[in-house]
């Protein structure tokens, strides 16, 4: 009787085992197809939208490219971006005029002079085709930089344009470290390495330092203002001061050149009613992505066994 009751007992535990090793396998198999169909899913929506980007009008046309929100690396404003869409819309033989619509504050000089600079050399490879700069709310800073490189910049009587200067920005926290009596421990091979450091003092060598760069940024900023407004400027003492104007003040300040709206340019400007939108656009699967984040993604790998 006990030896057929341990025989009971362990045929149980081999079967409960087995059980649950064969319900293990099968969640496995759940998870690694879950994951494999949410990949496959992103796969295809990435291919489908790029499939689908671009005109998709054949015929003469009024190209548009978005410039919006601050012009940073890793953004829809960026330089790369910004100048795939242009070359996209400047080499496409049906393109009767190029619309820069912005509506932005500004951002990297960096960004803003590598945007300026490829519009220079697309109007040079394409000298029939013009471009026009429409501004909506704001068009200041790093996007006026971006505008003066247009033929013409468009504005509505309330719109912010101007704002032709450089600035850095950052904090000291020296006098609460000396409050907390905390002691900044900085290290540096090179007296200049620890420049602009927020936990240190900063010297008057090293203000003075700071401050010519910053000007020789805002040169850049002036000289690309003057050469892409030419005469048509009216230099008053505080125009490169980092003042901003309304659009009604820059048309006289010769900023800008005319009200317009991105329709009437395409319509009656450029002659071509129809747009076409060349903006950069983020895929619908990265954008699905990144909303639901690596999380998601941790969580559906776990089950394959990597962490």
């Amino acid at each position: 009787m006990s030896e057929n009751w341990e025989r009971e007992t362990l045929e149980k535990l081999a079967f409960s085992t087995l059980q649950e090793n064969r319900r293990a396998r099968q969640w496995s198999i759940f998870f690694k197809s879950l994951t494999f169909a949410f990949l496959f899913g992103l796969l295809y929506l990435a291919f489908r939208e790029n499939s689908e980007i671009g005109p998709r009008f054949s015929g003469k046309h009024t190209a548009l490219i978005e410039l919006k929100g601050p012009i940073a690396a890793d953004t829809p404003a960026s330089a790369e971006e910004i100048d795939s869409s242009l070359e996209d819309a400047f080499k496409d033989k049906d393109t009767q005029g190029v619309i820069l619509q912005i509506d932005s504050p500004g951002g990297s000089p960096v960004q803003a002079g590598q945007i300026n600079d490829e519009i220079a050399r697309l109007r040079k490879q394409y000298p029939k085709i013009p471009l026009y700069a429409v501004v909506g709310d704001m068009c200041a800073s790093g996007a006026y930089y971006v505008a003066v490189a247009a033929d013409k910049i468009y504005v509505d009587k309330a719109s912010l344009v101007g704002s032709i200067g450089v600035l850095m920005d950052g904090f000291g926290f020296t006098g609460t470290m000396q409050k907390l009596g905390v002691e900044r421990r900085l290290l540096t091979a090179g007296e200049n390495k620890g420049f602009l450091d927020p936990f240190s003092p900063m010297s008057d060598k090293q203000k003075g330092y700071a401050l010519q760069m910053l000007e020789e940024i805002h040169q850049q900023f002036i000289q690309a203002v003057r050469t892409g407004r030419g005469n048509r400027l009216k230099e008053t003492p505080d125009m490169f001061s980092g003042l901003v104007w309304t659009g009604q003040k820059s048309l006289e300040l010769g900023l800008a050149d005319a009200y317009g709206t991105t329709d009437y340019v395409a319509k009656e400007v450029i002659g071509a009613e129809q747009i076409v939108d060349y903006s950069p656009r983020e895929n619908i699967a990265m954008r699905f992505a990144k909303k639901f984040g690596v999380s998601m993604g941790s969580a559906l790998l776990q089950p394959m066994g990597l962490r």
